[in-house]
């Protein structure tokens, strides 16, 4: 078969494959953690009908990634959780923890999206191998298994890019954060209440993980170990910085607003430090686009002309 066709058909597939996955993850995600107002559309729909819904219709009324999707990945989930460790198990859920919670998912679903993909990507590769005459035996069995290996290592690199992004939030974000607890307890008010002031005033990666301390306090919690679960959670430096300065503070009877200022200090001159060893690394990210992409560009302008000019002379000559 042509090459080209090959790759037509391999591209339509994942392209397929993908959009199934985002759309329904999508779904997922707007009916886990939003959509209040298509909440409130179905409450006012209900409210109007005069007779009761029968359990077809309220499953009909869920997303297609809650009916279809979600079971399906459970299920997989379900049975490499079976074969799998406790000890891989927790590493999942403190991964997904880390990495906050990607549509509402446990490691359930997490296993059940490796499997899925693996199998998406390993059937790609046999049909490929079979509908291509020029690969050999050997090929035809290593290719669908590296495939799925592939595809079962991308929700991890998927998973620790989300990590990744969520760390870089929370450090941007600490600072002010940091400054608005120090006003808020040097005003008077009570740690918690200030954790629960931030919450409230920004929907974030870090306000979010405030109102999780707040909660677990609320369920009973002692105040150390809510901490210690964000600062574990969260995996940052700072964070972690910040928390045992204020557990250290809570066992030794020092004045919490004290260490709030000197914890903000040491936040905005650390945030000053990041950027300028950003600033500093500038110039050496910006050496391989000129070399490659300007520089040439640069050059065809500048002796372009020359080149054409000594050509024609050479030429003439001849």
């Amino acid at each position: 078969m042509d090459p080209i066709i090959i790759i037509l058909i391999v591209v339509v597939g994942l392209g397929l494959t993908g959009a199934l996955v985002f759309f329904g993850l999508r779904a997922s995600s707007s009916a886990a953690g939003g959509g209040g107002g298509d909440i409130q559309v179905r409450l006012e729909e209900f409210a109007g009908r005069t007779t009761p819904l029968t359990l077809e219709e309220i499953e009909l009324a869920q997303p297609f990634a809650q009916r279809v999707i979600r079971p399906n990945l459970i299920k997989l989930g379900n049975a490499l959780g079976r074969l799998s460790p406790s000890k891989s198990r927790a590493a999942a859920e403190l991964m997904l923890e880390r990495a906050g919670r990607p549509y509402g998912w446990g490691a359930t679903e997490f296993f059940g999206l490796r499997i899925f993909v693996a199998l998406i990507f390993g059937v790609l590769a046999f049909l490929i191998t079979v509908i291509s005459p020029s690969v050999g035996p050997l090929a035809k069995i290593l290719t669908p298994l590296v495939a799925a290996l592939i595809g079962f290592i991308l929700p991890i690199l998927w998973i620790r890019s989300k990590i990744n992004r969520r760390k870089k939030e929370i450090v941007k974000s600490l600072p002010d954060a940091m400054d608005l607890l120090t006003i808020a307890v040097e005003a008077g008010m009570g740690f918690d209440g200030a954790l629960q002031k931030v919450a409230e005033k920004w929907d974030n990666e870090l306000s979010r993980g405030f109102a999780k301390v707040v909660h677990e306090m609320r369920l009973g919690v002692i105040r150390r170990e809510a901490l210690r679960n964000m600062s574990s959670n969260m995996d940052v430096p700072d964070v972690t910085s910040f928390v045992a300065a204020i557990i250290q503070a809570d066992q030794l009877g020092v004045s919490i607003a004290k260490i709030l200022r000197v914890q903000s200090e040491q936040m905005r001159v650390k945030r000053r430090q990041r950027a300028e060893e950003q600033a500093n690394k500038a110039p050496i990210k910006m050496l391989f686009p000129m070399v490659f992409l300007i520089f040439p560009a640069l050059f065809v302008v500048l002796l372009g002309p020359a080149v054409i000019i000594l050509m024609e002379t050479f030429w003439v000559g001849q």
